[in-house]
């Protein structure tokens, strides 16, 4: 079979699919509701607990408006991130389940993860408790010579001319913002791309930085930040082309960005993320050289590895006027070779591909703490917002708290406990909001 065949099948069947949805809401109606609905909550509403308190897990299950009534639930709880591989099983009763959590005698969080079927159908979820998290502490340790080493990092990026290169993007041009692809040169050896969008109004405007997620995925343009009067631009930190084809750009990235969490390690002069960092940096500079920058208001913000590159410009960069991370990687980066869960890429816990060491442990340790995410918190001197959830199994809301503990500027927390890698609407209308409210007029 021809892939055009295979393309043509598929779309047939997304086609025949689509009819079918059409035709059964105009015959029978559209569902409002899931047909099984589950609530879950923590015997403390705030998800808050004191050491040598027990938390319990309340499930609540109904079926089409039923209670579930002798539906098996397995469930295993311990501390996040390091639960044990054995489960417990108990059985809905009147539609309800409560299942044990324990306890934890120090800060930190603890995890429960359940499951049950329902006509063949899993439902579950993972749900995380908080015990005195405003007391975790950081294992990373700050090296003497950090800032030092840092201010001659960006210094010698700084003396990189940025040469930026500037292709229309038409589909994402109207007669109210125009939009560019930029390549910026912001390091000896070091490119990336943004897109970069503005309001055409003849106005000064504040500039919002948007560093990515992990991985090496295509950007695209966005118009969030400039329909609401900022000019924005969006990166990726890889130097990789966005408006190569699919399958080039996929090839490309695999061979160029494959465990880019790790290469490098070896040295604090050659880790990769030494130019990632300072390339942010550079991106502030080149949004301030802008002609319709207003001069005063530089934000930057973003999530997960995002967020942590959020943190690392507002400390790297004077320029930055206030941050807003949300669930940032990369902090107290030794927290599983302390028993405790540790942030993104999980290094030494061995659960996970981006998790792995492949140089001395001894190397690793003495690299990392120049790129741990705690250490440019405790050099945050601006405004922060930093908003993040608890059932979050990539970004451990145990590592969050430890950054979020050592930021003694003015800050805000926005903690929504049922999330997990992601964000709730309404926390990225209440960061827009704070962002309004502390702009320089």
């Amino acid at each position: 079979m021809t892939r055009s065949n295979t393309i043509l099948i598929a779309l047939i069947a997304i086609m025949a699919m689509t009819a079918h949805a059409q035709k059964f809401q105009q015959e029978f109606g559209n569902p409002r509701k899931e047909y099984v609905e589950v609530v879950a909550t923590p015997n403390h509403p705030d998800s808050h607990y004191l050491p040598g308190q027990t938390a319990t897990l309340r499930i609540v299950a109904r079926e089409g408006g039923r209670p579930l009534d002798g539906v098996k639930i397995i469930y295993k709880a311990g501390p996040e991130m390091l639960m044990s591989s054995q489960s417990d099983t108990t059985a809905f009763v009147a539609g309800e389940a409560t299942l044990c959590m324990g306890t934890m005698q120090e800060p930190g969080f603890l995890a429960c993860k359940y499951e049950f079927s329902v006509d063949g159908k899993k439902y579950g979820d993972l749900v995380k408790v908080a015990y005195t998290p405003d007391q975790i502490k950081s294992f990373t340790s700050m090296p003497q010579d950090f800032d030092k080493f840092w201010a001659k990092t960006v210094a010698a990026a700084r003396k990189v001319p940025l040469e930026p290169e500037y292709s229309p993007v038409p589909d994402a041009t109207d007669d109210k913002l125009e939009t560019q692809l930029v390549r910026l040169h912001v390091g000896k050896d070091k490119w990336i791309y943004g897109y970069l969008t503005r309001p055409k109004d003849g106005k000064k405007h504040p500039v919002v930085l948007v560093p990515p997620g992990a991985g090496s995925n295509k950007i695209s343009p966005s118009d969030y930040f400039s329909l609401e009067g900022f000019i924005y631009m969006k990166i990726e930190i890889h130097g990789n082309d966005p408006r190569l084809p699919d399958e080039e750009y996929k090839r490309m990235s695999k061979e160029k960005c494959e465990g880019y969490m790790r290469r490098g390690m070896e040295s604090r002069d050659t880790y990769y993320y030494r130019d990632v960092y300072a390339g942010c940096a550079r991106a502030v500079d080149f949004l301030c050289s802008l002609p319709d920058w207003d001069g005063k208001n530089v934000i930057v913000t973003g999530g997960s590895q995002g967020g942590a590159l959020t943190i690392v410009t507002a400390a790297l960069n004077e320029k930055v006027t206030m941050c807003a991370p949300f669930y940032p990687a990369l902090c107290d980066l030794t927290g599983f070779l302390h028993h405790r869960a540790g942030g993104w890429p999980k290094f030494f816990s061995g659960l996970y591909e981006d998790s792995r060491i492949d140089i001395a442990q001894e190397q690793a340790e003495a690299t990392l703490p120049y790129y741990d995410v705690v250490n440019f918190a405790r050099r945050l001197r601006v405004p922060t917002f930093m908003s993040w959830g608890y059932s979050d199994d990539t970004c451990s809301p145990t590592s969050v708290w430890s950054a979020w503990n050592e930021i003694s500027s003015e800050k805000v927390c926005d903690i929504t406990p049922t999330s997990g890698h992601w964000r709730f609407t309404a926390s990225q209308n209440r960061c827009m909001q704070w962002i309004k409210k502390h702009l320089s007029q």
